[in-house]
């Protein structure tokens, strides 16, 4: 039958039964080899209330970490779930004692000392592991060298830019600050620099792999005071491969299948019309997607955004090239038409007056005597000189000649002689221009 019994009873019958088993020592005498130091020893006068070094100058506190895991980064929150061991370090003169060993004691005793109140200024949510009890060490060694250590998994803020997403770069900081003694009671320090920070050249990440990562030191000012501060920063760099795969090669590829309408007749207008609005549909759902796993900010004009926008803007220029050439082609079809009928038109006409003058007599020619002719040259020399002093008037004719030309010229510009050719340029334009745009894409969002 198990039997609970209060901690201050067990820490007295400890020192009972050390008493009984050693009867010619003395609490008083210490002896590593015989007597290791009890709690009840090393409490008798402790008062936890009071820091180490009261009024003696501040408290050094050398910090360490162990990153066991990045669980999640989430770019919607902007936030990323960590576990991690935070281990304390610090001396405490109250708690010397003779010898060279150290005393681990239970985690639960944790009230009877005094510990640093560090917290974690960006945490969103944290908790202390309890499985099976709380994840606490404590190390007591002879010197009077505290060991803290603790299990934690914090949900820490970290701001992101996303307007290379996915070639991002993020870098995100965990800090640890002193919640109430300011930098005249304690002072933070890294133990082994940035070696004080392992386990994350080892992690591995779902669409991160680490790049980099360095500690500092600073203070945190705030209007209560100055306090101390430990920054741990990691840059992130996203594994852009499963982006490609999944977002930019269908992308790619539905721009090239816009461009198969190209090579179909004109005349088949159902399957041109029906590539074109499947095309668009397509990249609609597949932009719609890409967006579902990202904040919905208006700040942010993501990469992938861009790249996305491009191919819809080549798919939808694909189908309204094969608009233009259809109507350029009915355009011209109806103007030879209209030709046609009016060549025929004007074959029937001619063709009544020649039947018409061949039954006139072959002899009936009138020729005008020479006093005729010479009478009428100085008419039409009378005439010319009468017509050109008009035309030399300024500003009658010249506005109006010059709005024709110009209105001609603008016309002529819409004009496609050929429609067939809008096809032809099109094979090549399209490609030329897609490759040219992609070139400078990834250029500037990989390298820039």
């Amino acid at each position: 039958m198990f039997v609970y019994l209060p901690t201050p009873l067990i820490l007295s019958l400890t020192f009972t039964l050390g008493a009984c088993m050693f009867p010619g020592q003395h609490w008083g005498e210490w002896n590593d080899s015989q007597l290791l130091p009890t709690i009840q020893k090393l409490m008798k006068g402790y008062n936890r209330y009071l820091r180490p070094n009261f009024n003696e100058g501040p408290v050094e506190i050398g910090m360490s970490l162990d990153i066991a895991s990045i669980d999640a980064i989430s770019e919607i929150n902007m936030d990323y779930t960590a576990t991690i061991f935070l281990r304390q370090r610090w001396r405490d003169s109250r708690l010397v004692f003779p010898g060279n060993e150290s005393v681990s004691v239970d985690g639960r005793l944790v009230s009877l000392l005094w510990i640093p109140d560090t917290f974690i200024p960006d945490s969103k949510r944290s908790f202390l592991h309890d499985v099976t009890v709380e994840n606490r060490l404590i190390r007591i060694f002879s010197n009077g060298t505290v060991l803290y250590a603790l299990r934690i998994t914090a949900t820490i803020a970290c701001n992101m830019d996303l307007t290379k997403y996915p070639m991002d770069r993020q870098v995100c900081t965990l800090q640890l600050e002193s919640w109430g003694y300011n930098l005249q009671d304690v002072v933070f320090y890294w133990t082994r620099g940035n070696d004080s920070v392992r386990g994350l050249d080892t992690l591995r990440l779902a669409q991160y792999s680490v790049e980099s990562y360095y500690t500092s030191v600073s203070e945190a000012v705030y209007e209560t005071g100055q306090y101390p501060k430990l920054v741990l920063h990691f840059a992130l760099r996203r594994n852009v491969l499963f982006f490609i795969l999944e977002t930019y090669v269908p992308s790619t590829l539905l721009v090239v299948l816009s461009w198969v309408s190209f090579w179909i007749s004109q005349s088949s207008v159902p399957a041109r019309t029906c590539i074109g609005v499947t095309t668009v549909l397509t990249m609609t759902t597949l932009m719609m997607g890409a967006r579902t796993s990202l904040p919905n900010a208006n700040c942010f004009i993501k990469a992938i955004d861009v790249y996305l926008g491009i191919c819809f803007t080549f798919i939808f220029g694909a189908l309204l090239e094969y608009a233009c050439a259809h109507f350029y082609t009915m355009q011209h079809q109806t103007i030879e038409d209209l030709h046609r009928e009016l060549a025929r038109e004007f074959y029937e006409s001619n063709g009544n007056g020649s039947i018409a003058t061949s039954t006139r007599p072959k002899n009936s020619v009138k020729v005008n005597p020479p006093e005729e002719e010479s009478t009428e040259e100085p008419a039409n020399c009378d005439t010319q000189a009468t017509v050109e002093p008009k035309e030399e008037k300024p500003g009658q004719g010249c506005s109006l000649s010059s709005v024709k030309d110009v209105s001609r010229r603008a016309v002529s510009i819409f004009i496609v002689e050929n429609p067939h050719n809008i096809d032809r340029h099109a094979r090549t334009v399209f490609p030329t221009a897609f490759l040219f745009v992609n070139i400078l894409y990834w250029l500037y969002y990989l390298f820039l």
